[in-house]
């Protein structure tokens, strides 16, 4: 999933976007409070790591900008150790959750994948196609008995997949949720990564979960009948 990681602390930001990424998130970085609301405006995430205090911006004006955006992320607000206060304003304001720094990019990781399997509009916690099953917790795919396995990013395009099951999605799609800033939409890696799923999750005698709509895009629905 896409993560907005905004914080100015050069070593902090660029030590947890590595960590996220290893881990199987997008990230898109962000020093300053102009520059996370001139990414939010042209991308989507789906989650939000929000440092309050930010050298040009107001964080929780921030998070509140942040939280009408449709559809809204989740926020995870990083605070001071004795920002009791700051923790209380950001979760009146909409955070779903608070990180207190410095924080552990373990524990970072787990509050994460925590926000993003709560329930509401978003995904429940194991996803399931038919006899497909992924769990974004343990990074856990299988196809009925059958274990699955999937490097980071064929994880990451497979998870978009199956929160938007039946719906056909572009490659732009996939690309905005499966990467960060880093994807070039013009390559066709999006279809090499289409290829090696369709490989490993439609094996040999099983109905087929995957497929391409010429000039659309593609999708993953269960099988008729």
């Amino acid at each position: 999933m896409r993560v907005l990681l905004v914080e100015d602390d050069d070593t902090l930001r660029d030590s947890a976007t590595a960590y996220l990424r290893a881990s199987g998130f997008a990230v898109d970085p962000a020093d300053t409070g102009k520059t996370a609301r001139a990414l939010a405006a042209v991308s989507p995430y789906d989650a939000v790591v929000l440092d309050v205090r930010l050298p040009d911006d107001d964080g929780f004006v921030l998070c509140t900008a942040l939280r009408q955006r449709v559809p809204a992320p989740r926020i995870l607000m990083a605070t001071a150790r004795d920002g009791v206060e700051d923790r209380i304003a950001g979760l009146d304001l909409g955070a779903d959750d608070y990180l207190v720094k410095p924080y552990a990019l373990g524990e970072l990781v787990a509050r994460l994948r925590a926000l993003l399997r709560r329930p509401d509009t978003a995904a429940p916690t194991v996803l399931r196609v038919a006899d497909l099953m992924l769990d974004p917790a343990t990074r856990e795919a299988k196809r009925g008995a059958r274990v699955i396995a999937l490097t980071t990013k064929e994880f990451a395009v497979l998870e978009v997949l199956m929160r938007r099951t039946g719906q056909v999605l572009t490659r732009e799609y996939i690309g905005e949720h499966a990467w960060d800033d880093n994807f070039d939409p013009m390559s066709n890696v999006i279809d090499v990564y289409i290829a090696r799923l369709r490989r490993k999750v439609d094996g040999e005698g099983e109905a087929p979960l995957l497929s391409t709509v010429r000039g659309a895009g593609y999708r993953l629905v269960a099988p008729h009948g």
